[in-house]
C-alpha cells in the first residue's frame, strides 16, 4: 500500500485533514505540538471506475455509483518548526517519521493565521509562501546531515579496488525509501569529484537535495483556503509548483454530515447537495462552503491525495478479474479489487501485485474490455480490466 504523509509546521490543520480523510478521531486543538507520535491509519484516492462502461455498477465495496476508491496508507507527522534538521521541536523524530512515505503533502496555513512555529496570529500577519519551502529545506539538511555523518564509511570503501559508489550510496540511502535506480539517476545529474575525499559539504548537501526531490515528492496543500486574504490565494496559485486550494474543516464538515443524512456528498465530489432535515445555521454553513467548493472545485482533501498518488507519484489503477467476460472474481464479485501500480507497469506486475505465486506462475493475460489476450510487454493503462492466467 503506498503511503501519504502529512508534513508542515504545527497548527496548519494536518491533524484535521488526516481526520477528515480518514474519519479516525485524533487529538485536534488550536496549539503547537497536539500531535506527537505520527498518526497512521487508511485513505483513498478517488478514479473513475472501469463498472460506468457496463449497464450495471460494480459489487465492490469501495464504489458509490462507479466513483472508486483505493486505499493508501496515510501518516500524520507531528508539527516540523525552524531547526527540525537540528533536533528542535523533537524534529528528528518527527524528520524520521517522512522516511516511511512514497510522497508527501504540506499542509500550510493559507491564512497566514499561525506563524512560523504555528502559534496563532491575526488572519494575515504571516507570510505563507514563507512556509511553502519550509519542509523541503529541513528535509534537505536533515538528509544532508545523514550523508555527512556516514561519509567517513564512504571514504572506507573507496579504497577498495571493486569500489561502486553507485553501490555504496544506495546501501546508505535505502533506509530513506531511496532505490539503486533513484541513486544511479541522481548521480547522472550531479557535478561531483570521482574520489569521495574530495567531496565538499556544498556536494553532499545536492546530493540530499536531489535524491529527497526523488524519494519525497511533495504537493502543497494550502489549507483554511476558506478564510485566506484574496492576495494569500493569489500569490499561492501562481507559484511555479503544485499548489491544492483545501478546506480540511470544510471536508470533515461535509463527511460528518454525509454520514448523518444531511447532505448527499461523496469524497471528491466538487458540489454538494443539502438535505431538508437541516435547521437554518447548519444550512447557511453548507451554502457558505458549497461556495468554496464551487470556486475551488470542491474542499481539496481529496485533490490532494489524487494528485500525489496519480499525478507525482505517476500511479494508475488496475482492476484483476478472474472472469473475463463477467470481470467477476471466482465468487461472482464484479470488480472485488483494485491495485495501484507505477505507469509503464505490465501484466506481469500487476500478476505479482496479487501475490507473488501468481507472478512466478505467469502464463498470459487478457484485456477483459477487448476479450484479447496481451503481451507480458503490455504497459497497463488507467482502468485496465486484467485476466491474469498462471500456473499457481
Amino acid at each position: 500500500m503506498l503511503s501519504i504523509a502529512l508534513a508542515g509546521k504545527p497548527n496548519a490543520g494536518k491533524s484535521t485533514f488526516y481526520t477528515a480523510a480518514t474519519m479516525a478521531e485524533v487529538d485536534v486543538a488550536n496549539y503547537p505540538f497536539t500531535t506527537i507520535d505520527a498518526n497512521r491509519g487508511v485513505s483513498y484516492v478517488r478514479t473513475e471506475c472501469p463498472c460506468l462502461e457496463r449497464e450495471e455498477r460494480c459489487t465492490a465495496d469501495d464504489c458509490e455509483g462507479g466513483k472508486r476508491y483505493v486505499p493508501i496508507e496515510l501518516i500524520d507527522v507531528a508539527g516540523l518548526v525552524p531547526g527540525a534538521h537540528e533536533g528542535k521541536g523533537l524534529g528528528n523524530q518527527f524528520l524520521d517519521e517522512l522516511t516511511n512515505a512514497d510522497v508527501i503533502v504540506n499542509v500550510i496555513d493559507a491564512s497566514g493565521g499561525t506563524n512560523e512555529k504555528g502559534e496563532p496570529v491575526d488572519i494575515g500577519a504571516h507570510d505563507p509562501l514563507e512556509d511553502i519551502d519550509f519542509v523541503e529545506e529541513e528535509m534537505d539538511l536533515w538528509l544532508a546531515g545523514i550523508v555527512e555523518n556516514n561519509w567517513e564509511s564512504v571514504e572506507r570503501k573507496s579504497r577498495s579496488p571493486d569500489f561502486d559508489i553507485d553501490d555504496v550510496l544506495s546501501d546508505m540511502l535505502s533506509g530513506f525509501g531511496a532505490s539503486p535506480k533513484q541513486i544511479a539517476t541522481v548521480l547522472r545529474e550531479l557535478d561531483y569529484p570521482e574520489d569521495p575525499i574530495q567531496w565538499e559539504d556544498d556536494h553532499r548537501e545536492e546530493l540530499a537535495r536531489l535524491v529527497r526531490e526523488r524519494t519525497k515528492p511533495i504537493v502543497v496543500a494550502a489549507n483554511k483556503i476558506d478564510v485566506a486574504p484574496e492576495e494569500n490565494v493569489e500569490k499561492l496559485l501562481d507559484l511555479d509548483k503544485p499548489v491544492i486550494p483545501t478546506t480540511a474543516e470544510g471536508e470533515l464538515a461535509l463527511r460528518r454530515a454525509a454520514d448523518n443524512g444531511l447532505v448527499d456528498y461523496d469524497p471528491g465530489d466538487e458540489h454538494l447537495e443539502i438535505g431538508d432535515d437541516v435547521s437554518d445555521a447548519q444550512r447557511e454553513a453548507l451554502e457558505d462552503l458549497g461556495e468554496t467548493m464551487a470556486e475551488h472545485g470542491g474542499t481539496g482533501v481529496q485533490s490532494a491525495l489524487n494528485y500525489a498518488v496519480y499525478d507525482l507519484l505517476e500511479h494508475l489503477t488496475a482492476y484483476p478479474v478472474e472472469d473475463a467476460a463477467k470481470w467477476s472474481d471466482g465468487s461472482g464479485n464484479v470488480l472485488p479489487d483494485a491495485f495501484l501500480l507505477p505507469d509503464g507497469s505490465t501484466p506481469v506486475d500487476l500478476a505479482y501485485a496479487v501475490h507473488s505465486d501468481i507472478g512466478d506462475g505467469y502464463l498470459h493475460a487478457v484485456d477483459a474490455k477487448s476479450s484479447r489476450e496481451i503481451g507480458e510487454e503490455y504497459e497497463l493503462e488507467e482502468g485496465d480490466v486484467i485476466k491474469i492466467v498462471s500456473t499457481n
